[in-house]
């Protein structure tokens, strides 16, 4: 388990920050980046339950999605398969119960919504809006990942990855259903400003 008795220890002074095996990285090092990323989802997905009260089935999705981000960044954050923040202290990685899981939230949200006829805007209710600005993060954190996986002498879990793709389409669809279930969609009008 994580204990945080402390929180500033002045070790990230020099540029570096250490992953979950203790290894140093430059913070801007890919690893680094993919779960930083995946932390700015996770802040954004906090302000989208400020505007998901009225919808508990949503608001629970979200939590359950809020905590599998942060085993997915426990996926990424430390590299020996022998030691970990999972079960019995080993390495946790991202399963695939947990991207079968997300398909199924998928599936079940967009069974309620209209076919989509062109493309969305983001906006409409204030939820709709988060939900895509954490879909474009969360696109931004897939592709660092695979830059990463496709680095001489790293690795990520396709798990992690195929998780992450879930994720992003998971918010599209959350996004339609947060503005009215599609009504409230706000519609790309090809040329329209011309």
């Amino acid at each position: 388990m994580v204990v945080l008795n402390r929180i500033y220890t002045r070790t990230g002074d020099d540029g570096t920050t250490s992953l979950g095996s203790g290894e140093r990285r430059k913070k801007y090092d890919l690893r680094v980046d993919a779960y930083g990323t995946l932390d700015e989802v996770n802040a954004a997905l906090g302000i989208v339950r400020l505007h998901t009260e009225g919808d508990s089935r949503l608001d629970a999705m979200l939590a359950h999605i809020q905590n599998d981000i942060f085993d997915v960044e426990a996926d990424l954050c430390i590299l020996d398969a022998t030691k970990g923040k999972g079960p019995g202290g080993l390495k946790l990685n991202v399963t695939e119960k947990q991207v079968r899981w997300i398909e199924e939230q998928i599936d079940t949200l967009n069974a309620d919504l209209p076919p989509l006829r062109s493309f969305i805007l983001p906006g409409g209710t204030p939820a709709a809006a988060y939900l895509h600005l954490a879909r474009t993060m969360c696109r931004r954190a897939e592709r660092v990942m695979v830059a990463l996986r496709d680095q001489p002498g790293e690795d990520v879990t396709p798990e992690a990855i195929q998780y992450v793709n879930r994720l992003s389409d998971f918010l599209f669809v959350a996004g339609r259903h947060a503005n009215d279930r599609g009504v409230k969609d706000v519609l790309w009008q090809p040329g329209q400003n011309r």
